[in-house]
């Protein structure tokens, strides 16, 4: 029996900053989401010196599209030709409606989002010649034990791990572990030290180094 989709549900603040209800947070920092998803996730995983053909990225949490769209941005602007694997996870998927409204947030962005969006309303995956992307509806604690694939790099990007413990099982991140590509990396913006500890038992070298703005520290590793 198919899975029952739920979509997330949420509050706008200032019209601009999509908010969880169900978390009680809001999707992408209230400074700049963009210039955050580039922080944390591209340089955390210093995809600038690691992109090659056939590279996966892998995530936890779609959310707005915005951390794929500027991935997709950066592959391209680094002159790739190839299709960029790209991979999420995401348990309650906005409305198409909802995800447009959010990334009008980054006119930079407009033709990428323009065209998800469009194949998004045949399907949760994106075809393109520089893009091949899948959006894996449901719960990750369930869906990332029957993935054959291993990710090059992860987005470990769920709400924080006080309001939404589920992304930060043990379980869940030794499932990210085995899915990781020797001398994959994954980022993350917590630091939290449980968060830490869990990701280095799983078999991740991790760092904590600075985060984004008034985010003081986030955390980094790669696979031993």
């Amino acid at each position: 029996m198919c899975d029952q989709i739920k979509n997330a549900s949420l509050e706008w603040q200032d019209e601009r900053t999509p908010i969880s209800i169900k978390f009680d947070e809001p999707y992408f920092s209230i400074f700049n989401g963009l210039d955050e998803t580039r922080h944390v996730f591209l340089s955390g995983n210093n995809l600038c010196q690691r992109f090659n053909s056939g590279f996966h990225v892998a995530e936890l949490g779609f959310g707005t599209g915005l951390n794929l769209l500027a991935t997709w941005q950066l592959w391209i602007e680094l002159g790739h030709t190839t299709p960029l694997k790209f991979t999420s996870f995401e348990a309650f998927p906005m409305t198409l409606k909802d995800m447009s409204h959010a990334l009008k947030n980054w006119p930079e962005l407009n033709h990428l989002a323009t065209e998800l969006i469009q194949q998004l309303e045949s399907g949760w995956t994106i075809k393109t010649s520089t893009l091949d992307a899948r959006i894996i509806v449901g719960d990750a604690r369930k869906k990332l034990k029957t993935w054959n694939y291993q990710a090059d790099a992860w987005f470990l990007d769920g709400f924080s791990p006080a309001k939404n413990p589920e992304l930060w099982e043990i379980n869940l991140l030794n499932s990210v572990s085995d899915h990781t590509a020797a001398d994959g990396t994954f980022s993350t913006y917590t630091a939290a030290g449980f968060v830490r500890r869990r990701l280095s038992n799983a078999g991740f070298n991790v760092q904590r180094i600075k985060g984004y703005k008034r985010k003081r520290h986030m955390s980094i590793g790669h696979k031993s």
